[in-house]
């Protein structure tokens, strides 16, 4: 933690540097304020959100939670300033090519970062889009067909998402009459005490087989134990590398985060624990982090569902995310099994998204006479997905949704 914190400090520091150097050779911002007014200036920002979580240990909320907001936006804002700027010096050569007009285009790039913060920000508040998605689940019973599960990913309660946002989330998810709702992870944010409160709130998701979660990264970061522990006050069904048969021939399977498993050097094959011994039917499967979906396929999952990614949130930052996680947003098929990544119902850090609003997807499930038949005989066989993937390899192809649309 101690070397990921000097990191993570040092870009940051490195951030406004660059960013509080560039503004420096604008003529109208060195008209108005000298360097030693633009190295305050920096120096507040860039204190401004570690002195917000300094605050929030001293129990000053009050403070705390506006100074916050500021610092959460200005990360947003000097994200979208470095790559504007950066941009500016490439085309530029560093001002090297037309040097006389160099400063000027940088306080151009500089006002259309700034522009494009506000167009992030007022996206970031909006309210969440439906999506919607129809996926042929192999094994599912014809009892089932047309049973539609709510999907939600990375909420993340507790910080500048708070009681307000979540009543009007539970509202919107109930109206749309869910059989079932399936949470995948980042409900809380990192201060499990702020989202201890949000209990009885939370509480008012409904779905007739239940309401179902699985652990991200930062339930670990706040305390996984008491995450669970909250999570099951408010009457969620929580998966730890286990599955459970919601109804007759519909088995849900959840596992604990991949990314966190990483970080924290946790050992285990938690799919195949999840999927092991698992009831006849089709499976769905819940994870966090969207890794490992060969591995999910092979193990018996027909469908999987991931969050995590946030979609990069803040373009263009989704192309730095991709590198990690490939599988960034929407529907794709690996090894013949759909997999739906949530771009995010909620937001981490800056309340600001370029260029969708968050999601809450709403799967249906049909059944498939063919697909049923043929996989439930070839698991039983022991032929399913695990020996099907060394005859054809696996791919993952990306698919669009049905809808996309605001309610």
């Amino acid at each position: 933690m101690t070397r990921f914190l000097t990191i993570v400090l040092s870009i940051w520091s490195a951030m406004h540097v660059y960013v509080f150097w560039r503004l420096s050779s604008v003529p109208w911002v060195s008209d108005h304020l000298s360097r030693t007014g633009l190295a305050a200036i920096a120096l507040a920002l860039w204190a401004c959100y570690p002195v917000a979580r300094v605050l929030e240990a001293w129990k000053l909320e009050a403070v705390a939670r506006p100074v916050e907001f500021i610092g959460a936006t200005w990360i947003g804002v000097i994200f979208l300033l470095v790559a504007a700027l950066l941009a500016t010096d490439v085309a530029t050569l560093g001002g090297w090519v037309l040097p006389q007009l160099a400063p000027r285009i940088r306080g151009l790039a500089a006002l259309a970062a700034g522009l494009l913060a506000v167009v992030a920000l007022v996206q970031g508040l909006r309210a969440p889009a439906v999506r919607d998605y129809e996926v042929r689940l192999p094994g599912l019973p014809a009892e089932c067909d047309a049973l539609v599960l709510v999907q939600l990913s990375d909420l993340h309660l507790g910080t500048l998402i708070g009681r307000g946002w979540m009543d009007r989330l539970a509202r919107r998810v109930n109206k749309l009459r869910p059989d079932l709702i399936a949470l995948v992870g980042d409900v809380v944010d990192g201060n499990i005490a702020r989202a201890e409160g949000l209990q009885p709130v939370l509480a008012t998701l409904q779905a007739r087989l239940g309401v179902w979660a699985v652990t991200g990264n930062h339930e670990y970061y706040a305390g996984v134990q008491e995450c669970v522990r909250l999570f099951e006050h408010a009457g969620f069904n929580v998966l730890r590398n286990r599955c459970a048969e919601v109804a007759p021939g519909l088995v849900l399977a959840g596992v604990d985060d991949l990314t966190a498993r990483s970080q924290f050097k946790l050992d285990g094959r938690p799919f195949e624990q999840a999927l092991a011994n698992r009831p006849p039917g089709g499976v769905i499967l819940l994870s966090h982090t969207p890794w490992a979906a060969e591995v999910a396929a092979q193990s018996g999952a027909g469908l999987m569902l991931c969050g995590h990614t946030h979609a990069g949130q803040l373009w263009p930052f989704n192309y730095l995310v991709r590198r990690r996680y490939p599988m960034l947003a929407g529907r794709y098929e690996v090894c013949g099994m759909p997999l739906i990544v949530c771009r995010g119902t909620g937001t981490w850090g800056p309340r600001m998204r370029l260029w969708k609003p968050g999601e809450i997807v709403r799967i249906t499930l049909r059944y498939s006479i063919a697909n049923s038949q043929s996989n439930v005989a070839a698991r039983d066989r022991g032929l399913g997905h695990a020996h099907l993937a060394f005859a054809f390899p696996c791919q993952a192809a990306r698919l669009g949704a049905t809808n996309d649309y605001l309610s």
